[in-house]
């Protein structure tokens, strides 16, 4: 005899329900949607990107000579070609003497226009620190309390500081340069000089950092200490197959 305080006997209980037809589609829907909205994101940002660079290169180029006179069809990603090949070209002139000297002339007459000369030296820094194949980039990605004490953000460490930004410190550490971007576009942000001791260096890459601020906080990186030991795992054996051909 059973009380109302008693569970119910095994076989009066409710069996587990199955998820409907519904859920299931649902569930399957949302997947997809998780799997093809980055590639078609990144598909479209492609083509859109070479939709606009064929349209500012193509009308430049002489009709004479117009890749679309000779193929018969506006083949898309032509006038990307076309600036590559120019790029690869102007690099290389660039390099020799004769360029190096066009360069240097072409500069001093930009020099001596006002508005002009700001404009121009403004976007070669930027262009040289962004392209140059140099060793000006961010060394490590790093933790600051930023923009008070308790909080904390993630930053980049440049370089150490120097000259008069180093020699006039009021405490005499050694500062380290460090840029805290912004979330989601992490081209703006802030440029501070914190003493090497308050600067947390972590172990995750920059483009790991990089990701997690873009994503706001989303996309945490894999540890290094996980990476190492999945990577130090033997291969799985081969799995043996049954008398009709299934694996075990």
């Amino acid at each position: 005899m059973t009380t109302p305080f008693d569970p119910a006997p095994a076989h009066y209980r409710r069996p587990d329900r199955r998820p409907g037809l519904f859920s299931r589609l649902r569930s399957n829907f949302l997947t997809g949607i998780v799997v093809i909205m980055p590639v078609a994101l990144t598909i479209w940002l492609i083509w859109t990107i070479i939709g606009w660079v064929d349209s500012f290169v193509l009308p430049l180029v002489p009709a004479q000579i117009q890749p679309e006179k000779y193929i018969g069809i506006n083949l898309r990603g032509i006038g990307v070609i076309i600036l590559l090949v120019f790029t690869i070209l102007v690099g290389w002139i660039a390099k020799g003497l004769i360029g190096r000297s066009l360069i240097n002339l072409a500069e001093s007459l930009v020099e001596r226009m006002p508005v002009v000369r700001s404009v121009y030296s403004g976007l070669k820094q930027i262009a040289e620190t962004v392209f140059a194949q140099s060793d000006r980039s961010f060394e490590k990605a790093c933790m600051v309390e930023y923009p008070r004490r308790g909080m904390w953000g993630i930053g980049f460490v440049a370089t150490p500081a120097r000259g008069e930004i180093q020699d006039r410190s009021p405490t005499g550490a050694e500062l380290l340069t460090v840029f805290v971007p912004t979330t989601p576009n992490p081209t703006s942000g802030f440029l501070l000089y914190v003493p090497r001791e308050d600067v947390i260096e972590l172990d995750m890459s920059v483009e790991d950092a990089a990701k997690l601020i873009i994503s706001a906080g989303l996309v945490y990186p894999t540890p290094k200490a996980a990476e190492e030991a999945v990577a130090a795992l033997p291969p799985a054996p081969p799995k043996k197959r049954g008398w009709f051909g299934r694996r075990r």
